[in-house]
């Protein structure tokens, strides 16, 4: 078997035999209101996964080993072998970022200059969104398959290292079906009603763990989420209270209605007084207007 197959076959199912387990602290983290990805919480998460991957690594590589090489490797080599893994990824896996976002950077450098001198030349009306179309393609194809490229290199290191561990192991022997029963009798254990005990322990300390660190033992919807058909509400009526306040609101309406009338009996008399002065006013107007009228005559006649 290749270098590159080996590691990938090994991986794989490494990364998802222990990605529940990690989901399962991630959870409790975020009950607890730690964010599992940076700060406190992403030391805490990196701290529990380096133990959960020891042992995932060990199980899969030795189930790698007895299924398909038909070699059975030396216990306790999951340790050594995910110590290689690490040292090996802390190097690689940067350099892989770093090269792949540089040739994402070149890549749509170049794809631009390319659609711009499309535009120019030979499609000068080409609508917006072909043309985000045509660069995606176009630097995504080339970052996709630097990014394959560096990938099956970094697997090709992962089997090399572990070859070291199969050449060392102790071959099985018979057929597929040998093979199979001889996994199968590691897998069972010596004290199963102990094994039984202790998962279910830590199932029932886990959920406990999970209600204690959660604001509120209840779920309910957040303050702010708003219901598209919102219950109706119950209105209850106290006859008492009803008639209290009917009560206050007459109070208030009587004494808006004697000011009213008050207001008005002031303007009233303030009517008349004005009125009365305008009569005078209109008097010794005409008294006037009929003196000067008589002096005109007297003029005239004269």
């Amino acid at each position: 078997m290749s270098n590159a197959k080996l590691g990938l076959l090994t991986f794989w199912p490494t990364f998802w035999t222990g990605f529940p387990i990690k989901m399962v602290m991630c959870l409790l983290l975020l009950a607890a209101h730690i964010h599992p990805w940076e700060g406190t919480g992403l030391f805490i998460l990196l701290l529990v996964s380096i133990p959960v991957d020891i042992w995932a690594l060990g199980l899969c590589a030795r189930t790698v080993s007895i299924d398909r090489l038909g070699i059975d490797p030396a216990p306790g080599f999951g340790l050594q072998l995910w110590i290689r893994w690490a040292a090996f990824s802390a190097v690689v896996l940067p350099l892989i970022s770093m090269a792949v976002s540089s040739v994402k950077a070149g890549a749509k450098s170049a794809t631009s200059s390319i659609v711009e001198s499309i535009k120019e030349h030979i499609y000068p009306t080409l609508p917006v969104a072909e043309q985000i179309t045509l660069e995606l393609v176009m630097w995504g194809s080339v970052a996709t398959i630097a990014l394959l490229a560096l990938l099956y290199v970094w697997f090709y290191g992962l089997g090399w290292m572990m070859q070291g561990f199969v050449r060392a192991g102790t071959p099985v022997g018979g057929n597929i079906e040998t093979r199979t029963n001889f996994w199968d009798q590691l897998r069972i254990p010596s004290d199963q009603p102990l094994l039984l005990v202790a998962f279910t322990g830590a199932g029932v300390l886990l959920v406990f763990v999970f209600w204690g660190l959660i604001p509120s033992s209840t779920p309910h919807p957040h303050q702010d989420y708003e219901f598209s058909n919102p219950a109706p509400k119950v209105v209850i009526i106290d006859p008492k209270h009803v008639l209290s306040e009917t009560e206050k609101l007459l109070a208030k309406a009587g004494l808006v209605v004697e000011k009213l009338q008050e207001e008005k009996a002031a303007a009233g008399e303030a009517g008349e007084k004005n009125g009365d002065q305008a009569v005078k006013v209109q008097k010794e107007a005409n008294k006037q207007s009929g003196a000067s009228i008589a002096e005109k005559e007297k003029i005239n006649k004269q």
